[in-house]
């Protein structure tokens, strides 16, 4: 049996964008030409859009940690893309996304939460924010990120990336999902990277930290996308062989590495936030 996605639209005279109810998970984003810069999902490659990543960022060690004396269980990237969004707020442009914590997410992740999603078109932009309240009456560690991934139809490696600065791009290899201690640099020129699968032979490219706060998608040199992140500490970038497309995904912390020892206060890269506390971030994606 097909189960049938419920999902909400919102447009201007420049752009249409298409979300999920489950997940709260862009799926499409259109100009008025109709071209779709959005990865359609195909599951032989990879059978998302779009996923939100929360309460955590990659993958924990053993997919477990501990909390008051209690282990606790979560998978890859958190339960928030496998949990059905209420709609709080909309108009014909933007649309609020809310998702509230109950008794599924407390068996895996034992604090109160609110995560508000709001997708915004701006002109040629689609703004997406974040907004993470503690309603604990204890400190809340999380992560959260995104994951969009940019059809790139044709050949790949027409495709090129240009940061915007001129910075050292050194990247960590992730090994059995975890984040190893051994780094790389990208070949860059003139703060362009040319795309080619063999760059992804170790999964994602993991970035601790870097300079640049806005990277563009060029085919043939020539600029097809921009994704603006300020604020944003960490990012990866991936795809899978012989997929057409790129994910590009700031994030607020990552995987685990081998140190970590199931203490979700101690891992690098998490956010803490008090009681009513609010957290609050926002990237773009423009088409140009």
């Amino acid at each position: 049996m097909t189960t049938i996605l419920k999902s909400t639209a919102i447009s201007n005279s420049n752009l249409t964008a298409e979300i999920n109810h489950l997940g709260a998970e862009l799926f499409s984003l259109k100009n008025k030409e109709n071209t779709e810069y959005i990865w359609e999902g195909n599951p032989y490659f990879w059978g998302k859009h779009s996923p939100i990543l929360f309460p955590i960022v990659g993958t924990l060690k053993n997919n477990s940690y501990h909390y008051n004396g209690i282990e606790y269980h979560l998978s890859r990237h958190g339960f928030a893309r496998e949990m059905e969004f209420n709609i709080i707020d909309k108009s014909s442009n933007s649309v609020t996304f809310s998702l509230i914590s109950n008794d599924e997410t407390r068996n895996v992740y034992p604090f109160d939460f609110e995560l508000h999603v709001i997708y915004t078109l701006d002109e040629n932009s689609l703004n997406i924010e974040y907004i993470v309240l503690n309603k604990c009456k204890l400190q809340m560690p999380f992560s959260i990120g995104a994951h969009p991934a940019f059809a790139l139809p044709g050949n790949f490696e027409d495709y090129s990336l240009e940061f915007n600065k001129e910075e050292p791009l050194e990247y960590y290899l992730l090994e059995n999902d975890l984040v190893s201690n051994k780094t790389k640099k990208l070949d860059v020129n003139n703060k362009i990277v040319d795309l080619n699968y063999p760059l992804f032979e170790n999964d994602a490219l993991i970035f601790k930290s870097l300079q640049s706060n806005s990277l563009t998608i060029l085919e043939n040199a020539k600029p097809v996308l921009r994704t603006t992140f300020s604020g944003f500490p960490n990012l990866g970038i991936w795809t899978k062989k012989d997929a057409p497309f790129l994910c590009i995904e700031p994030w607020f912390g990552y995987s685990d590495t081998e140190k970590n020892h199931g203490n979700l206060f101690e891992k690098e890269g998490i956010q803490v936030l008090n009681e009513n506390e609010v957290f609050q971030s926002k990237f773009s994606v423009e088409i140009l």
